[in-house]
C-alpha cells in the first residue's frame, strides 16, 4: 500500500472570502448609521416630549443596531485576518460565527417582546394611538430602506486559482452561496419591520374599535414569527460551524460520482465549508493502477464549490 501526495507550492494562501465581502460590509455599516440615527432621534424626542412610545421604540432599535454591529465587526475582522496563518483554513467561517451570535440576540429579542406582550395583556396601559402610529410608520419606513440595502442578490463570490498540485483552487461562481452574516443582519431589520407592521395594524384596530388587547396579541404573534426565523438561522450557522452544512453533502456526492466510475474507490472523504460558497475536501482513494493526484483533481474541476482539495492515493 503506498500513499502519493503532491508538494504544496510556495505562496499558497487560504483566503476564502467572497468577492461580495467588502460590499456587504459597507452595506451593514450604512444600515447601522441609519438605525442608530433613528434610535437617537426617537430617544431624544421621546424624552423631550414625554413619550414613552418613542423612548421604548428607540431602545428596541438599539438592540438591532447592536446585533448589526456584531455583523459589521465580523466582516472587518475576517477581512483583516484573511491571510493570517494562525487560521488554518482562513476566516471565511467568521461570518457564520457572527450570524450564530446574532441569532441568539434575535431569540432574546423575541423572548422580551413576547414577555412584555403577555404582561400588557394582564396589565393594560393607556396608549396614545396617534403618536404611536406615527412612530411605527416612521420606524417601518427606515426598516424597509435598511432591508432593501441588505437584500441578498446572490452575486458572484470570490475566486481562487493557484497553479499548484497539492491544493486546487478553482474559479467558481456558486449562485446558491449564502452569506449567513448578511442574512443575520437582514433578519434583524426584517424582524423590526414586522413588529412595526403588526403594531400599526394593532393600533389602528385599537383606535377604531377600542380593541386595546390587539396590541399585545400582535406582539405575541411577532415574537413567535421572529423566534422561528431565529431558530432557522441558529440551525444553519451551527451546521456550518460544526462542519455539517447541508450543501456539503451535495458536494460529497458529486465527488464520489466524479471519481468512482473511473474504477477507483473512495475509501475516506471529508467535506466541509470554509466560507460562503467555498468548500474544502480531503479525498482518500484506492486504485489498482493509481494515477498522480493531479489526475483526480482534474476529475473534480467541474465542482465549482470546491476551493481546496487534498488527494491521497493508495494502491490496492
Amino acid at each position: 500500500m503506498t500513499s502519493t501526495f503532491s508538494p504544496p507550492t510556495p505562496g499558497h494562501n487560504h483566503s476564502f472570502l467572497g468577492s461580495d465581502h467588502q460590499r456587504n460590509e459597507r452595506k451593514v455599516w450604512l444600515v447601522i448609521v441609519l438605525t442608530a440615527s433613528m434610535m437617537l432621534v426617537e430617544i431624544i424626542a421621546g424624552t423631550v416630549y414625554g413619550s414613552m412610545a418613542l423612548v421604548a421604540d428607540g431602545w428596541h432599535m438599539s438592540t438591532h443596531a447592536g446585533a448589526m454591529l456584531i455583523a459589521a465587526l465580523a466582516y472587518r475582522f475576517a477581512r483583516r485576518h484573511a491571510s493570517n496563518p494562525r487560521f488554518t483554513f482562513g476566516t471565511g467561517k467568521f461570518g457564520d460565527l457572527a450570524g450564530f451570535a446574532s441569532a441568539i440576540v434575535l431569540a432574546l429579542i423575541a423572548l422580551l417582546i413576547g414577555w412584555e406582550s403577555l404582561v400588557r395583556l394582564t396589565q393594560p396601559i393607556r396608549i396614545d394611538f396617534e403618536q404611536a402610529i406615527a412612530v411605527a410608520i416612521v420606524g417601518l419606513i427606515v426598516n424597509l430602506v435598511c432591508a432593501w440595502l441588505l437584500r441578498d442578490d446572490h452575486s458572484h463570490h470570490g475566486h481562487h486559482h493557484h497553479g499548484h498540485d497539492h491544493h486546487h483552487h478553482e474559479h467558481h461562481e456558486p449562485g446558491k452561496a449564502r452569506d449567513n452574516n448578511l442574512r443575520a443582519a437582514y433578519l434583524h431589520v426584517v424582524a423590526d419591520a414586522l413588529t412595526s407592521v403588526l403594531a400599526i395594524v394593532a393600533l389602528l384596530l385599537g383606535r377604531s374599535y377600542g380593541w386595546t388587547w390587539a396590541d399585545p396579541i400582535m406582539g405575541v404573534v411577532g415574537a413567535l414569527v421572529i423566534s422561528r426565523w431565529s431558530w432557522g438561522l441558529i440551525r444553519d450557522t451551527a451546521s456550518v460551524l460544526l462542519d455539517a452544512a447541508a450543501e456539503g453533502q451535495e458536494v460529497r456526492q458529486e465527488i464520489r460520482e466524479a471519481i468512482e466510475p473511473t474504477g477507483s474507490q473512495v475509501t475516506d472523504l471529508h467535506v466541509w465549508q470554509v466560507g460562503p460558497g467555498h468548500f474544502a475536501a480531503i479525498v482518500s482513494l484506492m486504485a489498482h493502477e493509481p494515477q498522480e493526484p493531479t489526475h483526480y483533481k482534474a476529475l473534480l474541476a467541474h465542482i465549482h464549490e470546491l476551493a481546496h482539495v487534498t488527494v491521497e492515493v493508495q494502491r490496492g
